[in-house]
């Protein structure tokens, strides 16, 4: 029997890594065609766009031919379906182009923006998580009282808030009224030097991450405290508590893993969110990111630009998603067997 058991292990452990990597190798493939299709839509999209950018460009009183011979320049003489194939070809080649605007390589226009959305992006996601998790799960053990109320009415209200509404309150009252938070930009020219230029680019931060912060924490508690919720109706749980479990060691021990999964596909699924959120940030607040970027090649038509942004938010998102599936899958066996059986 003991002998049994002893060669069983080693081939559960090894099954158990052949269904993860079967699990990893299909959710690769996926991220994979979902990243092609983005690069697929992108490229369409922005062509499809009623604007020229050599028209944008140029002098209008400069002659068709001198215009023509700009288009030729840039590719854009060439039927769409060969300028897909030469974009395709350079990107295999890690060349993301040449802006229409500025003729810096695109790669190094994104490294020079790709910080300061890091910056705004991670320092909001800290935070949201920092405080959506302890309220989510306090509101779901104080759920119907005072406490979970008062929480379940700013959900509502924060989700509701249009972030340019919230954005332009934020300035009238923190920046023009009480003139306590910078209006715009990512620190005070010229930049200063050591730690005051740390504190000069957090207190101008501020307001950009205040507003970020307020639809996705309010989605990290609402996920939280409706999966703990759950969760705490599970018979395990009501077990551990008739055995006399302590409350913050059956939360801790039992619920809160269990609890976590919705709430850790959700964040993964939030990123793409904020995205979308900071390119309005951004260009509300000044701030000198890949959202303000992406706002300056749209109305500069500067397709280069345009296509390596919204290349590198597709990567992001779909790395994001990716991760997300593999702590979800490593939280939660069942969803790998079951990917691992699809």
């Amino acid at each position: 029997m003991n002998n049994s058991i002893l060669f069983d292990a080693p081939m559960l452990r090894s099954e158990e890594i052949l269904v993860m990597a079967d699990y990893i190798f299909r959710r690769l493939m996926k991220s994979l065609l979902t990243v092609f299709i983005s690069i697929t839509l992108t490229f369409l999209i922005i062509r499809l766009m009623p604007a020229d950018p050599v028209s944008l460009m140029v002098d209008p009183k400069l002659s068709p031919e001198v215009q023509a011979q700009m288009r030729s320049n840039f590719g854009l003489d060439k039927p769409i379906y060969v300028q897909f194939g030469i974009y395709i070809a350079n990107l295999l080649k890690g060349n993301l182009g040449y802006s229409f605007k500025t003729r810096e390589p695109v790669v190094l226009v994104l490294l020079q923006r790709l910080p300061w959305t890091i910056l705004l992006m991670l320092t909001t996601l800290v935070i949201s998580l920092s405080v959506g998790l302890p309220v989510g799960i306090i509101a779901a053990k104080k759920r119907n009282q005072i406490f979970d109320r008062v929480v379940n009415v700013l959900i509502t209200l924060s989700i509701s808030i249009f972030i340019p509404f919230i954005s332009f309150a934020f300035l009238y009252v923190f920046g023009y009224r009480l003139h306590l938070l910078p209006t715009g930009g990512a620190y005070t020219p010229p930049p200063s030097l050591g730690f005051k230029y740390i504190l000069d680019i957090a207190r101008h931060s501020i307001l950009p991450t205040l507003t970020l912060f307020l639809g996705n924490a309010a989605t990290i508690i609402l996920y939280s405290r409706n999966s703990m919720i759950d969760v705490l109706k599970e018979d395990y749980i009501r077990t551990a508590f008739a055995k006399g479990w302590n409350d913050r060691y059956v939360t801790r021990q039992h619920a809160l893993k269990n609890a976590l999964i919705p709430t850790v596909t959700i964040t993964g699924l939030m990123i793409g969110s904020m995205m979308g959120g900071a390119i309005m940030t951004e260009t509300i607040y000044a701030w000198p990111g890949v959202g303000r970027l992406i706002y300056d090649a749209v109305s500069a038509m500067d397709y280069p630009v345009l296509q390596g942004a919204f290349l590198m938010l597709s990567i992001t998102v779909v790395a994001m998603n990716f991760i997300t599936d593999l702590i979800v899958a490593k939280l939660d066996p069942r969803i790998r067997l079951a990917g691992g059986r699809a």
